[in-house]
């Protein structure tokens, strides 16, 4: 079949582009090379794929609503994987337009082209982090998410909405992910293990922020991308079953769902530091802090309708793939193992 998939210079884009062409599959990627971070790694991501049968990269902004309109037309994508965004919470709070022109700007145009394009099905980035205020665990697609405590929640709550919108208004089949953190080799920059691995072998101390009192619900990579590609092969029907009179948030009666899509085992921060110590072979150096503006205690997903649905199971222990990750660090950057 024909994917786009957008963000594919991006983590999970990637892995999910080189997963659909191991699969036979036609891929068009679209990214924008955004600077909020490290350029080069995104490029490297595309180095693995750009020469692949079957992949067609092009560099675009989501906000460019005619770019975006003139590859559906010209392109014609079967199915999309829509997971390009702009991400971070922290970034969020200092540069908050950039949220509204990528996540929700940027997402209108992909609903537009998937509505006059004849898509059969759109698979879209969520996030855990809609669960904002919510402190019932594990968290649950049938719980209310209207109390984000972060604009990059709002926007992908935001995302949500308009995804719903376009599947009741025109029976475009829609499928919305609530990722929870996504870790390993060819990782974002931004995010904590990877952070943490850069200072560790650079001999310096790492923030650890709320005294290490945070727990996540890490997920490997190759688990979230097996996932992925499941459930875009799971087109979305209407539920038969759904009563307006006691709306359940994850499903409709239009062809739209939610699922989270995590590990189902959160791992506590001091835990995960632990596990980089041995792989690295290095006990950090760490200065404890309170916590941030926009963080939340835990994230920990409640998974059993993907499990049901597209059979999602992940099994990759914190401490396999954060020893993958590390091997992956030493070797891209160069950095001796002594």
């Amino acid at each position: 079949m024909r994917y786009l998939v957008t963000g594919a210079a991006g983590f999970i884009g990637y892995y999910t582009a080189k997963s659909l062409l191991d699969a036979g599959h036609e891929v068009i990627g679209l990214d924008n090379l955004s600077d909020y971070y490290d350029v080069s790694l995104k490029q490297a991501r595309l180095a693995q794929i750009s020469d692949r049968p079957g992949f067609d990269f092009h560099k675009l902004d989501l906000n460019d609503r005619s770019a975006i309109e003139n590859l559906f037309a010209q392109r014609k994508p079967e199915r999309v994987i829509h997971l390009a965004a702009q991400a971070g919470v922290r970034y969020s709070i200092e540069n908050p337009h950039a949220y509204i022109a990528s996540n929700i700007n940027g997402t209108l145009h992909i609903l537009e082209g998937c509505r006059h394009h004849g898509v059969e099905h759109l698979v879209f980035a969520s996030s855990s982090s809609v669960y904002g205020a919510n402190t019932k665990q594990p968290f649950s697609v049938s719980d209310n998410v209207d109390h984000p405590v972060s604009l990059y929640a709002a926007t992908k709550k935001s995302d949500e909405l308009m995804a719903h919108t376009y599947a009741h208004l025109y029976g475009i089949p829609v499928t919305g992910l609530r990722f929870f953190t996504v870790y390993g080799p060819w990782g974002r920059p931004d995010m904590a293990y990877f952070k943490f691995t850069k200072r560790i072998l650079a001999g310096e101390a790492i923030d650890v922020y709320n005294n290490g009192r945070h727990a996540r619900d890490l997920t490997y990579i190759d688990d979230i991308v097996n996932g992925v590609v499941r459930c875009s092969d799971r087109i979305p029907q209407a539920d038969p079953d759904w009563d307006a009179a006691k709306a359940d948030p994850g499903t409709s009666s239009a062809p739209y769902r939610i699922y989270n899509i995590g590990n189902s085992k959160p791992v506590e921060l001091m835990d995960m530091i632990a596990a980089l110590e041995n792989a690295i072979g290095v006990e950090a150096k760490k200065n404890f802090l309170p916590m941030q503006p926009g963080d939340v205690l835990e994230t920990y997903a409640d998974v059993a309708d993907l499990e049901r649905d597209v059979g999602f199971s992940p099994d990759t222990p914190i401490e396999t793939g954060i020893a993958n990750f590390v091997a992956w660090y030493r070797d891209f950057y160069g950095t001796s193992a002594s």
